[in-house]
């Protein structure tokens, strides 16, 4: 028998409704994952106390009323938010998103089966157990996403729960179930009834899964939806031995080889997005994208601005697949003028990139694997020996030029930007008299 470890604060506030004389369940994602072996990052309670029947049980409590037309109010107690909503049954959904009504239902039964996916349709107390009416169990032991009831109707309730199917498949490496799966492609078109701001949100999370490529590549009709320039890397042959994929398949690998953070894989995910409108083949066959780093970058701006991310969010992927071409050779001063560029964070994540971006061409050229380890070995020397490679650690300062007669401007800034080039080729030591003496002497012309 299923035992949930449950903290002090849901215990405690499932043991108050109880006593007065209301049933009360934890439901949902604490239940599903616990199943799981993993704790829970909140805990939701469903009850069939009215809202001012919960109003009331905890009368002098810190209660919000986060949703109180949908029944929902937030219990803040021993440093917890406790959702807890009121059984219900949902209206008509006139939008593809939200239920125009909601009634408050008798029964347990009627809460749980208007949920989405068996999996997250199973509730738990602490003296009755499990109560797991739709299979969530069986399909939670089997790896399985499955649609409570009829999968169509779900969907068309709700047409987020296509992207939260997609999510816990790419998250948890489960398999859609067939009738769901099937319904989810044949409805993909309600998605355009979802914010932008939705469907980042689940994005974002599905591309950080254990198995986003997979679930990327089987259902990239669904994606196309709010990402159609995903579909012409769909089957563009390369025709260039670097590669042995498809501009498409060679993304999925890159997007499979990047550690799982949101801007490296959207970086991955986006990097070769410029290449179909980028081919040549010269007089031997052989396919080039001459320029398509720079259209990539243009096309992952619009869509990052489509999908409203954040402006440091699009600014670091633009950056990175801008970029992701860049030859850096494997050169203490080459490795300075990239971190001069790029700064610390965006050098490294670069590297990460380029080694992803590697390992989705040809084997017979993951010999560059090698050079990215020299790369970073160099980079962490650098940064270890605290090496000049920004005016932050130059000897001098824009002060000390001004001390000694220069005037404020852009002649100022160039002779910074001057001394700090020769620091980098070695041409004078980061020590502020050598830096006065450089600046003022022949050697600087």
């Amino acid at each position: 028998m299923f035992t949930m470890t449950m903290p002090a604060p849901a215990r405690e506030a499932i043991e108050t409704l109880n006593q007065n004389g209301h049933a009360a369940y934890l439901v949902g994602g604490c239940v599903r994952d616990s199943l799981r072996g993993v704790v829970p990052h909140d805990y939701d309670i469903t009850t069939s106390a009215r809202p001012e029947e919960v109003a009331a049980a905890f009368r002098g409590r810190t209660l919000i009323e986060t949703g109180l037309k949908h029944g929902t109010q937030t219990l803040h107690s021993g440093g917890m938010n406790l959702e807890i909503t009121t059984y219900r049954t949902d209206g008509a959904y006139e939008d593809h998103r939200h239920p125009a009504a909601v009634t408050f239902a008798r029964t347990l039964a009627e809460d749980l089966a208007r949920r989405d996916f068996t999996i997250n349709a199973m509730a738990y107390h602490p003296a009755r157990g499990l109560v797991d009416l739709f299979g969530g169990q069986a399909d939670l032991a089997a790896g399985v996403v499955r649609c409570v009831g009829a999968p169509a109707q779900r969907f068309d309730e709700d047409a987020l729960r296509m992207l939260r199917a997609l999510r816990f498949a790419a998250v948890l490496g489960f398999e859609i179930e067939t009738d769901t799966a099937g319904a989810l492609l044949a409805q993909k078109d309600l998605l355009t009834a979802v914010s932008a701001e939705r469907i980042r949100e689940e994005l974002v999370r599905l591309l950080c899964g254990r198995d986003a490529a997979c679930v990327l590549d089987t259902y990239l009709p669904v994606f196309s939806v709010f990402l159609p320039e995903l579909l012409p890397m769909q089957g563009f042959e390369q025709r260039n031995p670097h590669h042995v994929y498809d501009v498409w398949h060679h993304t999925l690998a890159a997007v499979d080889a990047i550690p799982p953070q949101p801007h490296l894989r959207l970086a991955a995910l986006l990097h070769d997005i410029g290449k179909p409108d980028c081919f040549q083949a010269d007089t031997q066959g052989v396919g080039h994208f001459y320029q398509h780093d720079v259209r990539g970058a243009e096309m992952a701006r619009q869509i990052l601005r489509r999908l409203k991310f954040d402006h440091d969010t699009t600014t670091r992927v633009v950056t990175l697949v801008r970029w992701h071409d860049r030859q850096i050779e494997p050169t203490a001063k080459a490795v300075k003028r990239a971190l001069q560029q790029f700064g610390q964070e965006t050098f490294f994540d670069l590297l990460a990139l380029k080694r992803a971006d590697n390992l989705g061409q040809a084997p017979a050229f993951w010999d560059r694997q090698e050079i990215y380890a020299r790369l970073e070995a160099l980079a962490s020397d650098i940064l270890a020996g605290g090496a000049c490679f920004s005016r932050k650690t130059l000897a001098v300062t824009g002060r000390d030029l001004m001390a000694v007669g220069m005037p404020a401007g852009r002649e100022l800034g160039a002779a910074l930007d001057l001394l700090l080039n020769a620091v980098i080729d070695e041409k004078v030591k980061n020590e502020k008299e050598a830096l006065l003496r450089y600046l003022f002497s022949n050697e600087s012309r």
